[in-house]
């Protein structure tokens, strides 16, 4: 899952002043389950009306069951830095922190 590499790895971005976030169609509540459950310390944000999706493109219609795959990098500046659409859920935390540059 990918949300778990995330987990494991979250010291070693939190190293490079990453900050994590993850969005999904499910409600807070299911969110909050979810994230006990895996043990995630990173915010798991809802987006349940799928405005964001659609807003993105990780939705084409609003019958979406699910959302694409998409990672935002955003510098210290605000500035969106990649833009990510062709996200391999079992590899992309690693790969993803392997493309980050070290903290300042």
């Amino acid at each position: 899952m990918e949300g778990c590499g995330f987990r494991d790895r979250l010291s070693e971005y939190t190293a490079k002043n990453a900050q994590i976030l993850g969005i999904s169609f499910d409600t807070p509540a299911d969110n909050k389950t979810f994230a006990d459950k895996n043990h995630f310390e990173f915010p798991l944000l809802s987006d349940a009306t799928k405005s964001i999706a659609l807003a993105y493109g990780a939705a084409k219609d609003a019958t979406a069951g699910y959302p694409n795959r998409i990672t935002a990098v955003i510098g210290p500046d605000g500035i969106l830095e990649q833009w990510i659409t062709d996200v391999k859920a079992a590899t992309h935390s690693a790969t993803l922190l392997e493309a980050l540059p070290a903290a300042k």
